[in-house]
């Protein structure tokens, strides 16, 4: 086989794999190596609590893993933001990125030879998910579905987290102010060439994951991606005027139609209690949407790297001939006197 004459970085995400993340890096970098000229490979702990950071500073030494690069992080972010310490950093002519528990290395072939044909976002969604409580299943459903409905692209299938993209879609998304949420549905949002590949391959191992970080990620992603909020915020305001109009059609009528009728009370009292009903979701709409605004520009970075890491060995490097010589100074003098006269 052939490599593809391309320099890959290749991200991957990892937290808690202390026992098994030489392993894992070893045979994707063999792999990785065999499909392409030069590669880097990038690794983003994501706040893990065992001795995973130790073991990837060991494999950063001397002699250790080529071609490595480690970003662990000080506290836990959702992985979109932890991917995106990688793509940010990375010197490839495209970028594959993956979680080595839940991904299949091996399809990285198919999806470069899909990129260099001129495709900017590769995808690959693995028919085999993990498997996950009820309670989680039933809110990931129900937020595609919404999510598709405003939007009319289902996250799960077009955009899944398994993906190989072009520098310049990297390019595109540092000019945003959000780029971790940007990243996210760029496939489907942002008019690059893409493809999607199916494959089925068993996860090697199962990571839980909470309901509640799940929801506000979810969440998070709507009000920042779709015009969701402020639909709901004009379609209450519309439906509270209109609401208001009947009404006074309907005070008109009682008033001139309906005997023995208070003075105005009926009506203002009907009126204050569905008026305030509805100003006060209209409020409650409007509120969280400015939350989440004011969170965005006051809260302080998505990440901080804690320890940066990188391999001794280069093999790019071991590829160039270049020899370095130290020339006495006296001859260096008289090299400069000759060069000067």
């Amino acid at each position: 086989m052939v490599p593809f004459p391309v320099f890959l970085s290749v991200v991957l995400l990892a937290r808690n794999q202390s026992t098994r993340i030489e392993t894992t890096v070893a045979e994707i970098a063999a792999t990785v190596s065999r499909l392409v000229s030069d590669y880097e490979m990038i690794i983003v702990d994501n706040a893990s609590d065992d001795d995973s950071v130790a073991v990837l500073q060991r494999m950063t030494a001397e002699t250790g893993q080529p071609n490595l690069q480690v970003y662990a992080l000080t506290k836990e972010v959702d992985p979109d933001t932890a991917f995106w310490v990688g793509l940010e950093n990375a010197l490839g002519d495209f970028v594959a990125v993956l979680d080595p528990m839940a991904d299949d290395i091996v399809l990285v072939e198919a999806m470069l030879d899909k990129a260099t044909s001129g495709i900017d976002i590769v995808l690959a969604n693995n028919q085999q998910k993990p498997v996950q409580s009820i309670s989680y299943r039933l809110a990931y459903t129900g937020f595609n579905m919404l999510y598709r409905y405003f939007s009319g692209a289902h996250l799960a299938n077009d955009a899944p987290q398994f993906r190989l993209v072009s520098k310049r879609v990297v390019n595109f998304i540092l000019q945003h102010p959000q780029p971790a949420i940007i990243y996210r549905h760029l496939p489907v949002t942002g008019g690059f060439s893409r493809v999607n590949l199916q494959y089925s391959s068993p996860p090697k191992t199962t990571r839980t994951k909470h309901l509640g970080e799940s929801i506000d990620r979810g969440v998070r992603l709507l009000v920042s991606t779709t015009r969701a909020p402020m639909r709901l915020v004009t379609t209450l305001s519309m439906f509270g005027a209109g609401a208001n109009l009947v009404y006074s059609v309907y005070v008109v009528l009682i008033g001139l139609f309906k005997p023995h009728v208070a003075p105005g009370w009926v009506s203002i009292s009907l009126q204050q209690s569905g008026m305030f009903f509805l100003i006060s979701l209209v409020l409650l709409v409007l509120a969280e949407y400015i939350l989440n605004m004011a969170s965005l520009s006051n809260e302080g970075p998505l990440y901080h790297v804690g320890q940066e890491f990188t391999s001794a060995r280069m093999t790019r490097r071991e590829k160039l001939n270049i020899e370095e010589v130290v020339l006495p100074a006296g001859q260096q003098s008289g090299d400069q006197a000759e060069r000067v006269s």
